[in-house]
């Protein structure tokens, strides 16, 4: 008989970041109010899930996110940098539309395909299908729960649909406490979904981008 295991990748709730500065791995960047109120939707959405392995981004608004969860479970939550959002070289700016007109950004925006300003694309996809393969083999059977960002998860979804990794940022479709859920039978990927446990949470449409 043909085991089934499902690796869900969830994503933080809003952060409390009224500078709107682009934060990446920074820490002290905490969840808001709405964002509290997007992870216990999130923890809400799993209920009669058969949760067996619970992991965390280690930085602050993906442990956050995880709280919920880990009270609902019971479960340890087990942090892991392969979770982490990806590295950026805006990290820690305030950028805008202006913003490339701005020498300092214009010298590293000059790949889009890898991408030039930070982490590789295939660098990502390689640590997210590490830690996937370790949830899935501690889930074996039942199911998974991966707390990460955006960017990473997004990368993943990509290559597990066969698409090209670069991307318009605007259109990837990975919201704020969103959960893309990858379906093994054995260890093959039979199929991937989305969804938005958080979605009567949303203002003012999707979230930005590599939060």
């Amino acid at each position: 008989m043909t085991t089934t295991t499902v690796v869900h990748l969830l994503r933080h709730g809003e952060v409390h970041n009224p500078s709107k500065v682009l934060y990446g791995r920074l820490p002290d960047f905490h969840l808001s109010e709405r964002g509290r109120q997007m992870a216990e939707a999130a923890a809400e959405w799993f209920e009669g899930h058969d949760i067996a392995a619970l992991y965390s981004s280690p930085l602050d608004r993906t442990q956050e996110t995880a709280v919920p969860l880990q009270k609902a479970l019971d479960l340890p939550v087990v942090l892991d940098e392969r979770l982490i959002e990806a590295d950026n070289k805006f990290q820690g700016k305030t950028l805008s539309r202006r913003s490339i007109r701005d020498p300092e950004v214009l010298r590293r925006v000059y790949n889009p395909f890898q991408p030039s300003w930070g982490e590789p694309y295939r660098q990502i996809v390689a640590r997210m299908v590490d830690i996937i393969k370790v949830a899935r083999r501690a889930a074996w059977g039942r199911e998974a729960v991966c707390v990460s960002h955006q960017l990473p998860i997004w990368m993943v979804r990509r290559a597990a649909e066969g698409k090209r990794l670069w991307h318009r940022p605007d259109m990837r479709e990975c919201n704020l406490a969103s959960v893309t859920s990858l379906t093994f039978v054995g260890e093959r990927l039979a199929g991937v979904s989305y969804a938005e446990p958080a979605a009567s949470l949303y203002v003012g449409g999707s979230s930005v981008p590599g939060a």
